[in-house]
């Protein structure tokens, strides 16, 4: 324990007293944090939709109660002061997470802020912002230039459709934003997309398994019956970024488009993305590949205004990105 750690921390905690999952602001002790080699005062973490699992004391994502969640969190070393960010690897999931004013975590997770990038910023993009990176990267490494075509985001008012959008159109893409929010389209205009379409307008042709092409490439959140009309409607080598699941874990296709046109489908997986590509990434994210428009996106809460968040990202009524703040300010 150094002497600047603090004794008592407040924290976000999931129990279970009972059989019944209990969570909310609480104390806890700097003894209670988990055994590991870094201690970080957290100032910014984020909300993300496998936190609200962990909330709920899903056991496939905390592990063991009582738990701590949070897959984002971006400070400064206790030991150092150095400016740090922590997502994925098993932050928040089954490890402690982000939402304590104090973490403690391995070493090799702990990655120095790229210089234009304060501990706000790092975490109005967060895991989000480095799973849309992670899928622009993979794109760009197929054989179709960006340019070559529309490029398709689902489920783009979330956290990373939102950056997804806004770094591809940075990047001068015609951006084909796909929402079940009408409401939200001035929102991903705002964000740099050139169309926006409902969720059903994927869907068409669906039912065949060479549709006709629409799209170059595709950063799909959404997954499902989606994920197999996106990839029916790809144009030849054009890659599909799949990041998430909300749509359904099963996809029923054909051989077809990867045989007949030579389409590529890239899982991302943010939480588990190599050091050297992260460290890329993030450096891309602070200089040629930051885009504008993160303020309009962020919703700014505290520890105690957690629940409401998570139960309207729960409901689908989510927007955006919220961050929440653990450094107390005077």
């Amino acid at each position: 324990m150094t002497d600047s750690a603090e004794t008592a921390l407040q924290a976000y905690l999931v129990t279970e007293v009972d059989g019944h999952v209990h969570a909310g602001p609480r104390t806890i002790r700097y003894e209670d944090l988990p055994e590991a080699e870094v201690d970080i005062r957290v100032e910014w973490s984020s909300l993300n939709f496998k936190d609200t699992l962990a909330a709920a004391g899903n056991r496939r994502v905390a592990g063991d109660l009582p738990h701590v969640p949070g897959i984002d969190a971006a400070g400064t070393v206790v030991a150092d002061g150095r400016e740090v960010l922590v997502t994925g690897y098993g932050l928040g999931a089954p490890h402690w997470g982000g939402w304590s004013q104090q973490i403690r975590v391995p070493a090799e997770w702990v990655l120095a802020r790229p210089v234009g990038i304060d501990a706000r910023t790092a975490m109005q993009l967060g895991t989000a912002g480095l799973t849309a990176a992670m899928a622009v990267e993979a794109i760009m490494r197929g054989p179709l230039e960006l340019e070559s075509g529309p490029v398709l985001v689902t489920g783009a008012t979330g956290g990373v459709g939102l950056l997804a959008v806004g770094l591809l159109a940075h990047l001068g893409c015609h951006v084909v934003a796909s929402t079940g929010k009408p409401d939200q389209h001035q929102l991903l205009e705002s964000m740099g997309a050139a169309e926006v379409i409902g969720r059903d307008d994927v869907l068409a042709e669906s039912d065949r398994p060479l549709a006709s092409t629409r799209w170059a490439a595709a950063v799909d959140v959404v997954g499902g019956d989606t994920l197999a009309a996106i990839i029916s409607g790809t144009m030849p080598g054009g890659t599909v970024a799949a990041c998430g699941l909300v749509g359904g874990t099963q996809i029923e296709t054909s051989v077809y488009p990867f045989l007949l046109r030579g389409v590529t489908l890239a899982g991302i997986d943010s939480a588990g993305c190599p050091g050297p590509l992260r460290v890329e990434l993030w450096n891309r994210l602070a200089d040629t590949w930051a885009f504008d428009g993160l303020d309009h996106i962020t919703s700014e809460i505290t520890l105690e205004e957690l629940d409401d968040s998570i139960e309207l990202m729960r409901a689908g009524k989510h927007v955006g990105r919220t961050i929440v703040q653990l450094e107390t300010r005077n």
